[in-house]
């Protein structure tokens, strides 16, 4: 043979081999990303059930499933410890490579960890925000029967001894629910570092708290609240929304109404691990922004008192990077800030 034309036959020889590897790569899943998803996934709620992570997860993974958006079977967890700063932990060291396991996140784990002493030191530039989905407020609730009929006399009793109120939540110290609880207090001038807060694995765990007579009052997400408010079993004394609220929350006054020019949102987001590929990403981009347009999400938007605020994966890191900012004074205040 020539030596041109055994060259040839070696370059044509090599081909064929490398594009059998690639097939069969393809074939078993491999790396190559355009295959994704090929498996189920698990979605994590960092909480006990029957707070705002759980109902997000659950009402994530419902719509998906039924618009035919994800083909895959997807399931929720429950991982609860630490107002969701254990399951980080353990999300940012184990699962880092696992695109098929994702959790639904608001501030707490996410921002107002990332900045304060204490708890998980893990934050949003661990993991991967692949979207916003929901826009909600936070809310300062007494039981129906407390002696507390508007925000003015729970502050005022506060402000006379802290340590005789206890006000509880479900996030850690320092994170969503404990901010909501003791703004009030620290927008009349009290010292938030004396304010008594006790913190539970989810906002259901805080409601058992607050009708179980456990606490005085609670602060959390308002969407958490609506089927304890219809059914008469707490009072809503304030919303952090910049004006009122409608439906069966229109009667409840915001911050300002009563003195303590403050807001508070709240944000609902999905997010996976810090070493999905950029393919990974888009596929999210597109399906989440699908999910944001369907009907039976924005229905569902509706039935959780929940409002849409749809980012895609690149404007959430920027919003992210704002929140930290935001959340400064009061983290500072709190003798929290890094």
């Amino acid at each position: 043979m020539k030596p041109f034309t055994k060259r040839l036959s070696m370059i044509v020889a090599a081909a064929l081999v490398t594009a059998s590897l690639t097939a069969c790569s393809t074939k078993t899943g491999g790396s190559a990303a355009s295959d994704y998803p090929t498996k189920p996934f698990i979605v994590t709620a960092p909480s006990g059930a029957g707070g705002g992570w759980d109902k997000t997860a659950r009402s994530l993974t419902k719509v998906l499933g039924e618009s035919k958006l994800i083909k895959e079977t997807m399931t929720v967890e429950n991982k609860p410890g630490g107002g969701g700063t254990v399951f980080l932990a353990n999300y940012v060291t184990k699962d880092s490579n696992d695109p098929y396991k994702l959790f639904v996140s608001s501030p707490p784990i996410l921002i107002n960890n990332l900045k304060k002493e204490g708890n998980s030191p893990q934050g949003y530039k661990d993991v991967t925000p692949l979207a916003q989905l929901t826009k909600d407020y936070g809310a300062i609730a007494v039981p129906a029967d407390s002696k507390y009929k508007d925000l003015k006399s729970l502050v005022a009793d506060i402000k006379a001894d802290p340590s005789k109120i206890t006000l509880a939540g479900g996030s850690a110290p320092g994170s969503m629910d404990h901010l909501i609880s003791v703004l009030p207090a620290f927008k009349s001038g009290v010292d938030p570092k004396k304010v008594k807060y006790l913190s539970y694995d989810g906002g259901g765990e805080a409601v058992a708290a607050l009708l179980g007579k456990n606490a005085d009052a609670i602060g959390t997400d308002i969407s958490s609240l609506g089927s304890y408010l219809k059914s008469g079993k707490i009072r809503i004394l304030a919303v952090t929304s910049p004006e009122r609220m409608g439906g069966i929350f229109k009667d409840i006054p915001t911050l300002k109404e009563q003195g303590m020019d403050s807001q508070f949102v709240i944000w609902r987001g999905v997010f996976g691990p810090k070493g999905m590929t950029a393919d990974q990403v888009k596929f999210w981009d597109t399906t989440l922004k699908s999910l944001s347009e369907n009907e039976t999400w924005k229905k569902e938007l509706v039935a959780n008192d929940w409002e849409s605020e749809y980012r895609g994966s690149a404007d959430f890191k920027t919003f992210l990077a704002q929140q930290e900012k935001d959340v400064q004074e009061l983290l500072t205040a709190l003798n929290m800030q890094k």
